[in-house]
């Protein structure tokens, strides 16, 4: 009896040290700007090519009822601090160039709990969450580096953001202005800047690599589309033209993810690798930021609290998680990716915020249980007066115009 017990003993004692000896995965989080539900090919697309995509969400977990907030700024706050935007002050609208607010300080983000893990943080790309003082910014929110900009949209070639009142170039490195990018496609400066830094990096030490792209989203009144000329060329299929414009800035996204993808195999890095794709809100098919994008079937744009405004295309993939190649019906929303993220990371969620909106999804993604979500608050905008929740099958408006 005493063998038994012993031998019981070492084998626990085994696995708890194999477990423990697992080095922390890699993080890269995509995540695409005004995407909508029609516009990749593994939503059943086959307008537009998206074959990096595609192989990712097909090996991976396609899912299929994961839900984002209407706009831009408030699914970053979501995002960086599992919360409902409500609950952070975020919840109206997107932040502008002149604005004197931001994420609010006292709010622990995502990178500040990896970092506790002794991950390096970097993101390449959009930022949108405050910059009216320094400690706002990326690099004092507990990312390492950010090349990337700091406000909603800009020319993709020449960086300049055009607001109402305001003009001024906003392509960054660090703190500083990056006028040495000049006329290169965004697009290209974000996947360059996260190809350096998986290139760079020191694979002792776990990544999380935050790439926010400002695909698809719409830039400056004169030019509202902008992609490169031999892109758009090669979509001649597409139509009417400002939807060919829209294909080519996908279709330079997508391939930004195959490279990316490919040098995180090259760096030996892509076992480890968690990898998340997500778009920050639908489509603005019509109206706000109008692109040309594509909700259907889903009823709704941007900046609406309908499903085309408020439920995204997403999925996960990673070598970690064994129960993949399925479309999952769980309901996620884009708060859950703090606590999720940390508890594959190793961090002990039983000591995160009571606070906290977002649940943790891991171990439901690693065998493909249903999760406890069973409602989402899209949002309430008490300046607007309108308001969604999503309870089981059953949804609930206030206050939409929009029909």
């Amino acid at each position: 009896m005493t063998l038994v017990v012993i031998s019981v003993l070492i084998l626990v004692l085994t696995i708890v040290l194999v477990t423990s000896s697992n080095p922390p995965p890699n993080i890269v989080f995509i995540l695409a700007d005004d995407l909508g539900w029609n516009d990749v090919g593994f939503h059943g697309s086959a307008q537009i090519p998206t074959p990096n995509l595609d192989a990712l969400a097909y090996s991976g977990i396609i899912l299929n009822r994961y839900y984002v907030t209407p706009i831009c700024t408030p699914s970053r706050a979501a995002l960086m601090t599992g919360r409902y935007p409500i609950h952070t002050g975020m919840q109206h609208a997107v932040l502008y160039g002149m604005e004197p607010r931001g994420l609010p300080l006292e709010e622990k983000l995502l990178p500040e709990y990896l970092r506790e893990l002794g991950y390096k943080n970097h993101i390449a790309g959009k930022w949108h969450l405050g910059h009216y003082t320094r400690r706002y910014t990326p690099l004092e929110r507990g990312f390492d580096s950010h090349v990337g900009f700091w406000t909603g949209h800009h020319h993709m070639f020449d960086h300049s953001a055009v607001e109402t009142e305001t003009w001024g170039l906003d392509m960054r490195r660090g703190y500083d202005v990056a006028y040495d990018l000049h006329g290169k496609y965004t697009t290209h400066v974000i996947r360059d800047e996260a190809v350096a830094r998986i290139g760079n990096h020191s694979v002792g030490d776990p990544l999380f690599l935050y790439v926010a792209h400002a695909a698809v989203h719409s830039a400056n009144p004169y030019d509202f589309l902008p992609a490169p000329d031999v892109t758009v060329a090669g979509l001649e299929h597409v139509e009417p033209y400002p939807r060919r414009k829209f294909a080519a800035m996908l279709s330079e996204l997508d391939e930004s993810v195959g490279v990316i993808v490919e040098a995180l195999k090259v760096k030996g890095m892509l076992d480890n690798t968690i990898i998340v794709f997500s778009s920050d809100n639908g489509g603005p098919a019509e109206g706000f930021n109008s692109n040309a994008a594509s909700n259907w079937p889903l009823r709704g744009v941007k900046n609406t609290l309908w499903e085309g405004g408020v439920r995204a295309a997403g999925f996960i993939w990673s070598p970690l998680i064994a129960e993949s190649r399925r479309v999952s019906q769980q309901m996620i929303h884009i708060s859950d990716w703090l606590p999720t993220l940390l508890d594959a990371a190793g961090y002990n969620v039983e000591t995160l915020p009571k606070t906290l909106d977002g649940i943790n999804v891991w171990k439901s993604l690693l065998n493909g249980n249903s999760t406890e979500r069973r409602e989402i608050l899209h949002n309430i905008d008490d300046i607007w007066g309108s308001a969604a929740l999503t309870v089981n099958n059953w949804k609930v408006l206030k206050g939409t115009n929009y029909k």
